[in-house]
């Protein structure tokens, strides 16, 4: 017997790849960019490309805790002539001269003149007499001066995303402040009469407004400049004014509920009004509607009220658009194949993002166990996870025991 459809599906829904291609092709990158004290960097974007003042290293220097002396000295003589000592800081002043050497420090100057280093394991000292077992070749354990960029040489290009590793680049090449690209502004609020400020009383058919929060923490991760809006009451003009006041503010406006059709939904019918908006019908689970296009020069996006799926449609619609944005190129996510941990339910018709825990058994294979219940309200199952589940559109019921195809989650959703 064939599995049934979902029940929620629709021949004219749009696969959600097919949705990220078209919103990629309407959103360009942002032109504007500031300078930022290297301390403040960190996730920020290049706006040009950067060379090296210095060469790197910028001097010989040691690998090695150990000795630095002439390699050809080692083919005549049983013993070579302590004369003094390099450290980091602190170089060896003196004049490198025929049979002898110098105790040198990791990351010490090798002087001119002196052109291998042993460590010290396999060194013995007698006073000033230095035995040293031979190298295995010359220039061993010494770094050369320019060896990993020359002055000139491009360390970072354009577009790169600053992280701990370029910081740390950028200050060996002795750069202070760097041009980048700048923060893209989202401006975000929710509607609905149902929505009570964390805190307060709830009245009976009230709950709490966890979207603004899951937003808030979405947008930081992905080092987007938000701009909180609050709760909007479900009136006509309040939620006109309220995207009026968003749109003059920010890159992007973002909404959580109000674009499917409903008595108290005011917001598309605004929408209509003050912008060029589409409406669609994604082939995705949790989620399917969700709304695109633009109020006036900033880009509208509105994810569905239920909060997996606006984190879903959040992470596979929206944080694309923001990556082009700020100017980072766009990277398929890391997916592999796992064993799955028991039955899973699915009807053909949507590609579903459940909630998966990815771990290792004691032979090295990849599980993945679902985190419990998979309803777009159950926004626990988001907190358990570290993995998408990924079930294609016309995939049905998978036992216990099949290769499933998973996605770790990325630093936007850890």
């Amino acid at each position: 017997m064939p599995a049934k459809a979902d029940p929620c599906s629709q021949p004219s829904l749009m696969h959600p790849d097919e949705a990220i291609t078209r919103l990629l092709d309407q959103v360009t990158s942002l032109d504007d960019s500031e300078v930022v004290q290297l301390s403040h960097s960190l996730g920020r974007v290049l706006a040009e490309d950067l060379a090296s003042s210095i060469d790197l290293p910028p001097f010989n220097n040691s690998a090695m805790d150990g000795y630095a002396f002439r390699f050809e000295d080692l083919a005549n003589n049983e013993s070579l002539t302590l004369i003094g000592q390099s450290f980091a800081g602190h170089p060896f002043e003196g004049e490198p001269k025929t049979n002898t050497c110098i105790r040198i420090m990791t990351g010490a100057p090798v002087p001119n003149g002196y052109d291998t280093v042993q460590m010290q394991e396999k060194v013995q000292a007698k006073e000033s007499k230095i035995y040293i077992e031979a190298p295995k070749e010359k220039g061993a354990n010494l770094r050369y001066q320019g060896e990993e960029v020359k002055v000139g040489g491009k360390v970072l290009l354009c577009g790169t995303q600053i992280g701990a590793a370029e910081m740390g680049v950028l200050a060996t090449i002795g750069i202070s402040q760097l041009r980048v690209t700048r923060q893209v502004k989202v401006a975000f609020f929710s509607t609905g009469d149902e929505l009570r400020p964390v805190g307060s009383e709830l009245a009976p058919g009230q709950i709490y407004d966890s979207n603004r929060y899951t937003i808030q923490g979405l947008l930081s991760r992905a080092n987007i400049e938000w701009i909180d809006l609050g709760v909007i009451e479900d009136d006509p003009e309040a939620i006109r004014q309220a995207f009026r006041n968003a749109a003059s503010c920010a890159d992007m406006v973002l909404t959580s509920g109000g674009v499917s059709v409903g008595d108290a939904d005011y917001t598309k019918q605004i929408l209509d009004e003050e912008g060029e908006i589409t409406f669609w019908k994604l082939a995705i689970k949790p989620g399917k509607p969700f709304a695109f296009g633009h109020l006036g020069k900033a880009v509208f996006c509105g994810l569905p009220g239920n909060p997996v799926s606006s984190m879903v449609t959040f992470y596979k619609l929206v944080w694309p658009l923001l990556q082009k944005m700020q100017g980072l190129p766009q990277t398929k996510p890391l997916t592999l194949k796992a064993k799955l941990k028991g039955d899973l339910r699915k009807f053909p018709g949507r590609v579903e993002y459940q909630r998966g825990i990815l771990s290792y058994n004691a032979q090295g294979e990849a599980e993945v166990t679902m985190t419990g219940g998979q309803g777009s309200g159950m926004l626990t199952s988001m907190s358990l996870a570290n993995c998408f589940v990924i079930l294609a559109q016309e995939q049905g019921n998978t036992p216990d025991g099949s290769l499933v195809t998973v996605e770790p989650f990325n630093t936007v959703l850890c």
